[in-house]
């Protein structure tokens, strides 16, 4: 399983990327909100998903892990496939897909190329729960931001030790983001302390 992919951005369009890496080039299908984020000639990694059925493999690429949590959730609804939910992120920057999600935004969900009211309300209805979690701790404000930037490397030990516990790493970053909303200067043990009981 391939999970990422670090090299020289030789090609770039609105929907793919080539990276090259070790002379080889990896294409990948990637939404407007990872390829408007990087230059042809520069190096960047891409996290990756790997799209297997009998008539195709294809790779998709995504610029953080928040995107791609995001497009994992999508894809277990069905009518969702991969094509769909890079249409998905590709028509709003992934927080805002994620807000949408959650405030139950049928509107804003059927304005995306494919998605009619049913498979709008379906989204809403498998994935809502799931994304409230995640999107609760997108927009720390105040002490709390402050502290996301002071304190980063210590809150992605907390992340890392939660992804090592089972979790994901979108569950990860929200609980940490709560966590720090109620109290940034929690130390990262009783970070995990409380994580686990909050996730549990």
């Amino acid at each position: 399983m391939i999970e990422f992919i670090r090299g020289t951005v030789s090609d770039l369009t609105p929907t793919s990327v080539v990276l090259e890496t070790g002379g080889v080039g990896y294409f990948l299908n990637t939404s407007l909100n990872t390829s408007s984020r990087l230059k042809e000639g520069e190096t960047a990694k891409l996290l990756v998903y790997e799209s297997i059925r009998e008539d195709a493999y294809d790779l998709f690429g995504f610029i953080d892990s928040f995107e791609r949590e995001l497009f994992l959730l999508l894809i277990t609804v069905k009518g969702i496939g991969p094509s769909s939910a890079r249409t998905m992120l590709s028509s709003y920057p992934p927080k805002d897909l994620a807000r949408y999600i959650a405030e139950e935004n049928t509107t804003a969900l059927k304005g995306v190329k494919g998605v009619g009211a049913r498979t709008a309300e379906r989204i809403i209805v498998e994935l809502k729960n799931k994304i409230g979690d995640l999107y609760s701790g997108l927009t720390p404000s105040g002490s709390a931001a402050a502290a996301l930037t002071d304190r980063r490397e210590e809150y992605e030990e907390a992340e890392k030790a939660f992804v090592a516990l089972g979790y994901t790493p979108a569950q990860a970053k929200a609980v940490v983001a709560k966590l720090v909303k109620a109290n940034p200067d929690m130390g990262i043990n009783e970070m995990v302390r409380q994580g686990l009981r909050l996730m549990n």
